[in-house]
């Protein structure tokens, strides 16, 4: 099956769910933040080689990337990283999603990153990041991690 791509940025975020969000999480959240702060980064246009312009409409590269990103800065797997797509309100934020969004299957995240390696794009999200992370969003734990859309986080050393 083919998919295509509608380019854009990442959705806005709705109205209702940004209420949640912001009372579930008042001093924020690292998803949070990243939508806030990074969310230039996960356009769909650098994308665009990769996808079809012909079939049916696949899942914005933007948004499975900015998933790809949380994925690696929590340390999941990808059926964890879909299951917080769905029922993480600070991820339902970051992904521009209606609190009822029902999420997608954990193998798009496989095929996603199988498409980009396909393409040579396996550091499109890397570089962009690299260039706007001077700010300390991509830390966690006082640890700072390099993170990529085809293998997890590494780390490289204490933040101090």
């Amino acid at each position: 099956m083919r998919l295509s791509m509608r380019p854009k940025g990442l959705p806005e975020v709705p109205a209702q769910t940004a209420v949640v969000a912001r009372a579930a999480f008042p001093q924020g959240s690292l998803a949070i933040r990243v939508r806030d702060r990074l969310a230039e980064v996960f356009a769909d246009g650098p994308f665009a080689d990769a996808f079809g312009v012909r079939g049916a409409p696949g899942l914005s590269p933007g948004v499975l990337s900015l998933v790809t990103v949380l994925q690696f800065a929590e340390d999941l797997t990808d059926r964890q990283a879909a299951a917080m797509a769905v029922r993480a309100i600070d991820w339902k934020y970051a992904l521009g999603a209606e609190l009822t969004d029902t999420g997608f299957d954990a193998s798009v995240l496989s095929r996603f990153r199988t498409r980009l390696a396909g393409h040579g794009m396996e550091r499109v999200v890397f570089d962009r990041l690299l260039q706007l992370c001077k700010d300390g969003v991509c830390q966690t734990n006082g640890v700072t991690r390099v993170v990529g859309v085809t293998g997890g986080p590494r780390r490289v050393g204490r933040r101090r």
